[in-house]
């Protein structure tokens, strides 16, 4: 009997990914069944039952999710990050949960450039803008998505720095990156700084106050990591106390409504999540999962584990 592989998206992938999808799992001997557009949690707890592996976008594997789950093994976010899949119900039951790292990552950098480029020339309201050569640029993290943005940096001719405890500074540097010791001195330093951390207990809210007031004059944040890592009531007595601050996400905060009334020159915000929704990084993503699903399952490879 072949394996199924549950392609559970509330937001479809795009039609050249699902048709990659199947016909690189088809090729290997599995089904590949997909759940799309669903709306009543009760399609995927039904679908997910007798699954094999299943490949995720946004969608919530939560405790619930994992208890239906009667046979499943392998667990695939198509993307990054990986707050979405609860890692300690997974891990109980011996279900491996993979992330796909740096299939996105270009998609995601450019958006960080639209957003930058937006702000810079004040959502191009007529009034006069900046331009991003010649300034300095902060990535808060310099995985995958930093590395990305550090390349085009250098296209728009901008200096970059790094903070990042966890990547060697020497690696930075051959990249062309200064590395900073602290996320204090990143943010007196740069005129854009570029949040790539991930959604943790330890960053939750950690980009407060205290910290955006070290922001040097002019300074512009970019959020395309993740909503709650800011901080919002920090971030709107900054707005109020700081006419030189700007912000942008394609993360919007609650409080978007708010600040896009007062200050409309001084922030922009997607319509949605938008970083990797290009049909390049949908391919990518969409490729590398099936890839890593069939990789395990017939080799044990857990290169991708993230519930070790």
């Amino acid at each position: 009997m072949s394996k199924k592989v549950l392609v559970a998206t509330e937001k479809p992938f795009a039609k050249d990914a699902v048709a990659a999808i199947k016909k690189i799992g088809g090729e290997a001997g599995y089904e590949i069944v997909l759940l799309e557009n669903y709306t009543d949690r009760n399609d995927l707890l039904k679908a997910v039952a007798d699954a094999d592996a299943m490949i995720i976008r946004s969608d919530i594997v939560n405790a619930e999710v994992i208890a239906a789950a009667n046979q499943l093994k392998i667990v695939v976010r198509a993307g990054a990050g990986y707050d979405n899949i609860d890692l300690a119900a997974s891990k109980e039951r011996g279900i491996v949960a993979m992330n796909t790292p740096g299939q996105n990552s270009n998609a995601v950098a450019e958006a960080v450039f639209g957003i930058m480029l937006n702000l810079a020339r004040r959502n191009y309201s007529g009034k006069s803008g900046t331009e991003l050569r010649g300034k300095k640029l902060g990535l808060h993290a310099y995985g995958y998505v930093g590395r990305a943005v550090n390349a085009i940096a250098k296209g728009f001719g901008m200096e970059v720095f790094a903070y990042d405890p966890f990547v060697d500074k020497d690696k930075m540097k051959a990249e062309g990156v200064n590395p900073v010791d602290s996320v204090e001195a990143l943010y007196t330093t740069c005129d854009y700084i570029s949040l790539h951390i991930p959604k943790t207990k330890e960053t939750l809210n950690s980009i407060n106050y205290d910290l955006l007031s070290k922001t040097k004059k002019g300074a512009t944040l970019i959020n395309s990591a993740r909503e709650e890592v800011i901080d919002e009531p920090s971030l709107l007595k900054i707005f109020e106390e700081r006419k030189d601050f700007f912000y942008g996400a394609d993360v919007a905060p609650k409080c978007r409504e708010e600040l896009s009334q007062k200050y409309p020159d001084r922030c922009f915000f997607t319509a949605k999540k938008l970083g990797a929704q290009t049909e390049e990084a949908n391919n990518n993503a969409g490729i590398a999962a099936i890839k890593q699903i069939i990789n395990f399952l017939e080799k044990g490879d857990t290169t991708f584990q993230v519930n070790k």
